[in-house]
């Protein structure tokens, strides 16, 4: 008897027969759904989500706010929007979420289960409910690091029970306001940090002004992404990148605008789907990629194509293709560092070794997804190498055997992106892809044409 006969959690990885040929539609994306979801809770009038990603993390992100008390309805049709004073309703065929913002209080409870987003991003918006709002989550939650979050907010005047921790779970005191103002913090563990300050500082009586003190600061297009969004919704900000000061971030207090947004396809979650053009020497396209974004996953384009592949932008969307070979690449992952395991999954199949470096931050994801990567692709026959801050990758004819996904999303499509050139590869919980890619199954067979 197999280990998959007894063991239903086992997912038998698709082998690809030939070159792919498929258009896969992506779900939208989880960073700009749920910052989408806080800026519009946050506004001064109802606004609109179309095409919101519905998906574990975003989910916790939309009961979580509701546990606040912001209002939050789910619709696919204008007759759903109750007021004449709305924005203008989403299209008949596409789903929507409405939301209607409202005072914030407690008691409420927050789960969080392991989503970064809703951890972080939510103890700011908590200091403006009125009244004690509690977090909690998964196991795995407790050891990720929030401490940027919890002494940034103490220095702008909130009350946080953590017992010392520095972690969840805690409580969030609200005061119905928060003082604001200047504020320093290191955020080398985690660009969150300065996102989830900036996210609610329009509605601190100062604003905020977060000073980054570390040496290192990951992530940086997800920092560009808040900045964007804020400044989409009304919000004065202040940043490097436009003439500011090196790593300092000004958000003056104002009221923020009730939007119509409709949300981008998720493009780090498209990167499997890309992958499987390189791996296979097929074509696959992506539809509706902007042409301008502040996704980290838009690297795809560059960094595919170092290995071996081509791309089209189009009105169509994106179409990758591959050549049938997949060449090694030395690359600095630190502001896009979600895509490493895709990418470390494509660099055990090339014909030449890798190296992906800036990437330290990755043992404080999900899991530590370097440790995890270099024992599943080791235990597969690969030689990888994990470095002070990557991996170095050494390609090698791999065998088939159980990947393990260590209740990550990305180890479970990088898993799959290993089975389409070895046959008998088994993904251990392909469930945990709905925290951010509902469907990946159906979506993942589809593209195969099962």
């Amino acid at each position: 008897m197999t280990e998959s006969s007894v063991h239903p959690a086992l997912w038998p990885a698709p082998h690809a027969s030939g070159a792919v040929d498929a258009t896969v539609t992506v779900p939208g994306s989880k960073s700009v759904t749920n910052r989408a979801l806080v800026l519009a809770s946050l506004a001064s009038e109802p606004g609109w989500l179309r095409r919101p990603l519905r998906s574990r993390d975003t989910l916790l992100m939309a009961d979580a706010l509701r546990a606040m008390g912001v209002g939050i309805e789910e619709t696919v049709s204008s007759s759903s929007a109750s007021s004449p004073s709305a924005a203008a309703s989403p299209d008949a065929t596409g789903e929507a979420w409405r939301v209607i913002p409202a005072g914030l209080h407690g008691p409420a409870a927050v789960d969080v289960g392991n989503a970064g987003t809703v951890m972080r991003f939510l103890p700011p918006v908590a200091t403006l409910a009125d009244g004690p709002v509690r977090f909690d989550g998964d196991p795995r939650s407790y050891e990720r690091p929030l401490t940027g979050v919890i002494e940034g907010l103490r220095a702008l005047g909130a009350r946080i029970d953590d017992d010392g921790r520095g972690a969840l779970p805690l409580t969030v005191h609200g005061g119905g306001a928060l003082v604001g103002g200047p504020v320093s913090i290191d955020a080398s563990s985690s660009s969150q940090f300065v996102s989830a300050l900036l996210l609610s500082a329009p509605r601190f009586n100062h604003g905020v002004e977060v000073r980054h003190t570390g040496t290192t600061l990951p992530s940086m297009p997800h920092i560009r992404m808040t900045v964007d969004m804020l400044r989409a919704v009304g919000a004065q900000v202040d940043e490097p990148e436009t003439g500011g000061e090196p790593n300092v971030w000004r958000v003056s207090p104002s009221a923020l605008l009730g939007r119509d947004l409709t949300i981008e396809p998720d493009l780090s979650n498209a990167q499997p789907f890309l992958a499987a053009a390189l791996v296979t020497g097929g074509r696959v396209t992506i539809p509706d990629w902007p042409e301008r974004t502040t996704q980290p996953g838009d690297a795809l384009r560059e960094i595919f194509t170092a290995m071996g592949g081509s791309c089209e932008l189009t009105e169509r969307g994106l179409t990758f293709t591959g050549t049938g070979r997949i060449h090694g690449i030395d690359v600095d992952l630190g502001e896009v560092g979600e895509l490493t395991p895709g990418i470390a999954a494509v660099a055990a199949l090339a014909d030449s070794p890798s190296t992906l470096s800036g990437v330290a931050h990755l043992r404080l994801h999900e899991t530590d997804r370097l440790a995890a990567l270099t024992k599943e692709i080791n235990e597969l026959g690969g030689d990888v190498t994990e470095t002070a801050d990557g991996l170095h990758i050494r390609p090698r004819p791999l065998r088939g055997g159980v990947f393990h996904t260590y209740d990550d999303h990305r180890m479970a499509t990088a898993g799959a992106i290993i089975g389409l050139a070895v046959k008998g590869v088994e993904i251990e919980n392909v469930g945990t892809t709905a925290k951010t890619l509902p469907d990946f199954p159906a979506l993942w067979t589809g593209m195969l044409g099962a």
